[in-house]
């Protein structure tokens, strides 16, 4: 029987979800944790997306194949994994179904600070220099007019598209400072990171709202701006279609 896993983790002292030959990840942990309480040598776990090192997720989605399920399964694993990962809830799908392929939309928000914030000092990025997010927020506005994005992808990649479905893209503000939300069909790696790079740019008056529309246009990952911190990075939500669960809900609760 296949499942969904629903959790959550803080990044920091991770090199990403996907395993690493030298480096912990969270894929890991969880695979290592979750094959012990089962009594196996080992469970695959599939995520949604892979997570670069230091990114974090409020909620991330997994498929697991197992037959006999303890009924406590969560619980039990809840209680065995670390601090910073925790787990929301499990429960079976359809014959088939993929926590990767199957997903229809993801969603990120990226944390800004303007001024010291020893709370927030692992979770969000300081910028100390003035913003106009009225001109970020133009900017913004212009990605989902677009599809391919191989100007804020990764150089090395195996992608076979760089094309994606961008359904948001704002600037919000927030008690701590502001968040960039922003939604998809699928993103590419370091895509969110380096969009909000590009709009910091926009935002100290480096360049112009509509130079983000150059940028997307030339496909060239040199032309756009740097990749911000990975510690301000959240994926938030992941959305799947009606009937994916046994029990015919299509979202995740």
């Amino acid at each position: 029987m296949r499942y969904f896993m629903e959790f959550s983790y803080l990044g920091t002292a991770y090199h990403g979800w996907q395993r690493q030959p030298n480096a912990l990840s969270i894929q890991e942990v969880m695979e290592s944790r979750m094959a012990t309480l089962l009594g196996t040598d080992h469970l695959d776990v599939v995520a949604a997306g892979r997570t670069d090192a230091g990114v974090h997720a409020r909620k991330m989605v997994a498929h697991f194949d197992r037959e006999d399920l303890p009924a406590d399964f969560a619980h039990r694993l809840n209680a065995f994994l670390p601090d910073d990962i925790a787990i929301h809830g499990i429960r079976p799908v359809r014959e088939g179904a993929h926590s990767r392929f199957d997903a229809t939309s993801r969603s990120y928000e990226y944390h800004l600070v303007q001024e010291k914030n020893p709370f927030w000092h692992h979770g969000a990025h300081l910028v100390h220099a003035p913003l106009d997010f009225e001109a970020m927020n133009r900017a913004a506005s212009l990605l989902p007019g677009f599809e391919d994005f191989k100007a804020f992808s990764r150089s090395k990649t195996d992608v076979k598209t760089y094309r994606c479905d961008i359904r948001e893209a704002q600037w919000r503000p927030a008690p701590h400072g502001w968040v960039f939300c922003i939604s998809a069909d699928r993103f590419l790696r370091n895509m969110v990171r380096a969009v909000v790079g590009t709009l910091l740019m926009v935002g100290k008056g480096e360049w112009h709202p509509d130079d983000v529309k150059t940028i997307i246009k030339s496909r060239d990952r040199r032309r756009a701006g740097p990749s911000v911190p990975a510690k301000g990075l959240y994926l938030t939500d992941i959305q799947y279609p009606p009937g994916i669960y046994e029990d015919g809900e299509g979202e995740n609760r």
